[in-house]
């Protein structure tokens, strides 16, 4: 939980010393590892400041937790051992049986899988929807009456926008929770609480982390009841991050300011080479101003940045798209997202293959870029020799 020195300061003050307390011990500057799965009692029943066994807390863990809410302003914060591990800890808390939740209709593959597939078979609905619609979205709401309205935005991959405070009002005029996935965006480019929604969704693996040497997940809740519940759900169930990924992601967050302004000026120097290029029918990246939701996009995030993620479709179809993720050498072929190399993917196969046949498909000349922070020219001049092969 966040004290009100830590909210009175800027972002990259937050992220750098929120949770990082010198050891009162040593004096250390970054607080240590804590990897003890189980804590001594002063007689039976006497924890230590709350502690008794890991699963249920550790130290290095609830600092992260103090970090991560103090980031994304929040009233608390839990850490997972994955993004999935978190939002299933948030479904089975705050859904039932018979309940309803609405998607957008270009969710990532694995939050569909995991709402269709296993909280399907539990007896939760579902249903899919262009949230970028507002009249769709508010037609939807009004029908369906959801318990949960669930958000991505930017979307991964098609970068599509939503705007998040006329959808949390939406959302609670039926008294739906709105959960914002804020993986692309992050915290430091938008503030997903503060626009009314209820919960914040991360995959810390992607840019919290930022060097792709960790998997975690993580919630943060504007209402504490709501992370009561959940971290009931998470202690009963194990789903927490271990202490080691915990010190990575918070030695990650220190950077994660500086590091997204990065991504965000490489990737608007790609776009800008590569618009108007022959062999590309399309971009998606809501920086540019002939997209759909860029006026949204830059009311809601911070000004002049809009991330390091994009897409592009080709020329081709499919065996020209395969082609590309296939001849770049700086892009390094590979799932996941938001470290500071530069990624390339094929969404169609990859990341979002549990959505073919489904409304939720992508095209099948789309490929995915996660612009890491090497030097631009060199990114767009590796992209150009790739796109000459296709």
């Amino acid at each position: 939980m966040t004290d009100s020195s830590e909210t009175d300061h800027a972002f990259a003050t937050r992220a750098i010393h929120a949770g990082s307390e010198p050891d009162p011990r040593t004096g250390a500057v970054i607080p240590p590892i804590h990897l003890s799965s189980t804590y001594k009692q002063d007689g039976v029943g006497g924890f230590r400041n709350g502690y008794e066994y890991s699963r249920s807390a550790n130290p290095t863990r609830d600092a992260l937790q103090e970090q991560l809410a103090a980031i994304e302003g929040g009233a608390r914060a839990l850490s997972f051992a994955s993004g999935l591990a978190a939002e299933d800890a948030l479904l089975r808390a705050l859904c039932q049986p018979g309940d309803t939740i609405l998607l957008g209709n270009d969710a990532y593959g694995g939050t569909y899988r995991l709402i269709n597939a296993v909280f399907g078979n539990w007896g939760v609905k579902h249903f899919a929807v262009d949230l970028t619609d507002s009249s769709a979205a508010s037609d939807a709401i009004a029908a369906y009456r959801p318990k949960i309205v669930w958000v991505e935005t930017p979307t991964n991959p098609l970068m599509n926008i939503v705007d998040i405070r006329k959808t949390a009002e939406l959302a609670h005029q039926v008294g739906a929770l709105l959960v914002v996935d804020n993986t692309f965006a992050t915290p430091y480019l938008q503030q997903p609480l503060a626009l009314g929604a209820d919960v914040v969704v991360h995959s810390v693996t992607k840019y919290l982390g930022g060097h792709s040497d960790v998997v975690g997940g993580a919630l943060i809740f504007a209402d504490p009841g709501h992370a009561d519940a959940v971290a009931y759900n998470q202690n009963a169930a194990g789903a927490v991050s271990g202490p080691f990924d915990a010190w990575l992601t918070m030695r990650g967050i220190k950077t994660l300011a500086v590091r997204v302004k990065q991504h965000s000026e490489n990737a608007a120097a790609i776009v800008a080479g590569l618009v108007g290029h022959p062999k590309i029918e399309k971009i998606n990246y809501p920086g540019l101003e002939s997209h759909p939701g860029h006026e949204i996009a830059a009311a809601q995030m911070r000004e002049g940045m809009f991330g390091g993620m994009l897409s592009i479709q080709v020329t081709g179809g499919r065996d020209a798209a395969r082609k590309l993720v296939d001849s770049t050498d700086i892009f390094i072929l590979a799932e996941s997202l938001g470290g500071v190399e530069s990624l390339i993917e094929y969404p169609y196969d990859m990341t979002h293959a549990s959505v073919q046949g489904t409304d939720l498909a992508v095209p099948e000349n789309l490929v995915r870029l996660s612009v890491g922070i090497e030097d631009a020219e060199d990114l767009l001049a590796d992209l150009q020799q790739a796109l000459d092969k296709i």
